[in-house]
């Protein structure tokens, strides 16, 4: 199965301009978003896992989903930490 995003990670132009904090806070921005689309990927597999009678992948799916948006929540707290 392969893995495929829409992303745009070669702006060399712009990152080239921007200072080590402001690098940091573009990628903790990026990477919520991307964990938010992952999470809802993982509680939609979860729900059609739960229909097909796939109790234990269910709740496996949706821990995942859980601890996702635990890490979003980290990669929140350390964007505050970063000065505007």
């Amino acid at each position: 199965m392969t893995h495929h995003h829409n992303h745009d990670h070669h702006d060399h132009e712009t990152a080239s301009t921007l200072s080590f904090d402001q690098k940091t806070a573009k990628l903790l921005e990026h990477w919520i978003k991307h964990n938010k689309e992952h999470a809802e990927t993982y509680r939609d597999w979860a729900k059609k896992a739960k229909d097909k009678d796939m109790g234990k992948v269910f709740i496996l799916l949706e821990e995942a989903a859980v601890i996702t948006e635990e890490i979003n929540r980290k990669f929140e707290e350390a964007l505050k930490l970063i000065p505007s």
